[in-house]
């Protein structure tokens, strides 16, 4: 069978699937604007493509989204097209469909099967919108307007795709009825292999001597730092969580770009503003205990997590991170936003601790607590690495049910 994988960041979450089908014999394309030149990794070719140049034009801000997806969309089919004047043609095209690239190519490839990685349909009403009263809309009647118009790129999808995958019931049930029954959940999977608890784990950071499990080291990661990931939070905590704690080393985790939500101001980043917000708050002795790290290698990333004592999570209702999992997979006792995302994966009390996104005292509290409980840290932290080996484990749970999911698209019916 002909695979064509379509995502702007290949392979992104298709990084297990798309080398499993190449594995099982089939013939996997991908074409994305991550590379410039064209290569095979791991038994799918790779082909690039690129943005056209466009000249500035004056757009209602409300398009702006849908013009980029359109934009992108044409890029794409034109590879698509290059590909199809070679003889090329597939009988599935699995897409991620968010950015808008797979928005032509059932027009070139009419009997080709579609199936979209269905990461979130934006929802207009609380908690989707506005539920961090900080950062609330300035005329909150127009968002359901602007998000109407933020979901065209899903609605231009959907009539032409038999099938969705999302990976988890919060992601997938943001969708409307229509398309959410043909929507199948299965997360793309953890390696618990990998993702495993060390305990002779030994991180140097520049400066320091080496932080081994008998360390107090608190972590909190994100992609980004920003508030969608409860950064600010976490940074209005610090001060009283280091008093809290005298001997705790805290290592944060992430870029300073944004991912979700609104950009700053010109010029500032989020990681910034809420450190010069704490400033005044903190001692000389106070920030040497704490280390951001920006972005660093999985390796790296993974002995983080397999060094941390407690480990704090903290999201608005949106997609659910893949950090959070890798460390239950690594045995970290949690420390999480009681939000609905989280609660998919976290019982209270069970495979972490739940608190408010916004009640940063009781946040400092059963970090604090937990750190003082050494039998309550050690039961949190195994059953949330079994919950992950029962419900998320890559090779015997995830990566079988996307291969069936694929198979079962190949029998369905083409839509008309």
């Amino acid at each position: 069978m002909k695979i064509l994988f379509i995502h702007q960041n290949f392979p992104g979450q298709f990084k297990h699937l798309a080398p499993a089908l190449a594995a099982a014999g089939h013939e996997c394309t991908a074409l994305t604007l991550k590379v410039k030149e064209q290569s095979t990794w791991r038994g799918v070719r790779v082909i690039p493509y690129a943005l056209p140049e466009r000249r500035a034009q004056q757009v209602h801000p409300w398009l702006i989204d849908l013009d980029t997806k359109v934009t992108r969309g044409e890029a794409c089919w034109r590879a698509a097209r290059a590909l199809a004047d070679e003889g090329y043609a597939p009988d599935l095209i699995l897409a991620h469909h968010g950015w808008g690239e797979s928005m032509f190519l059932r027009d070139l490839w009419p009997g080709a099967r579609m199936a979209l990685y269905c990461e979130l349909y934006h929802q207009a009403g609380y908690p989707h919108l506005d539920f961090d009263p900080e950062f609330a809309s300035e005329e909150p009647e127009v968002q359901p307007l602007r998000i109407r118009l933020k979901n065209l790129g899903n609605h231009l999808h959907f009539p032409v795709a038999e099938a969705g995958l999302s990976p988890t019931e919060f992601q997938a049930d943001t969708f409307p009825p229509e398309f959410r029954n043909r929507i199948t959940v299965c997360h793309d999977g953890i390696d618990t292999s990998w993702s495993a608890p060390k305990p002779d784990v030994k991180v140097t950071l520049k400066g320091h001597a080496p932080f081994t499990r008998d360390t107090e080291v608190i972590t909190f990661i994100n992609r980004n730092l920003e508030p969608y990931r409860g950064y600010h939070v976490f940074m209005r905590a610090l001060p009283d969580l280091l008093r809290a704690r005298p001997d705790a080393r805290v290592i944060i985790i992430g870029g300073d770009e944004t991912s979700y939500g609104s950009a700053p101001p010109k010029g500032r980043t989020w990681k910034q503003i809420f450190r010069e917000e704490v400033a005044d708050r903190m001692m000389p002795d106070d920030w040497r205990r704490v280390h951001f790290l920006g972005r660093i290698p999985h390796e790296d990333f993974t002995r983080i997590l397999q060094l941390s004592r407690v480990h704090v999570y903290l999201t608005y209702p949106f997609v659910l991170s893949w950090s959070l999992m890798e460390a239950m997979s690594c045995g970290a006792a949690i420390v999480a936003s009681d939000t609905a995302p989280v609660r998919e994966v976290i019982t209270d009390g069970e495979t972490g601790l739940l608190v408010d996104f916004f009640d940063r005292q009781t946040l400092v509290r059963r970090v604090s607590e937990l750190l003082d409980d050494e039998e309550a840290r050690a039961r949190l932290g195994a059953a949330a690495r079994k919950s992950m080996i029962e419900k998320y484990d890559l090779e015997t749970i995830c990566l079988p049910r996307q291969m069936a999911w694929v198979n079962e698209i190949m029998e369905t019916p083409l839509v008309t």
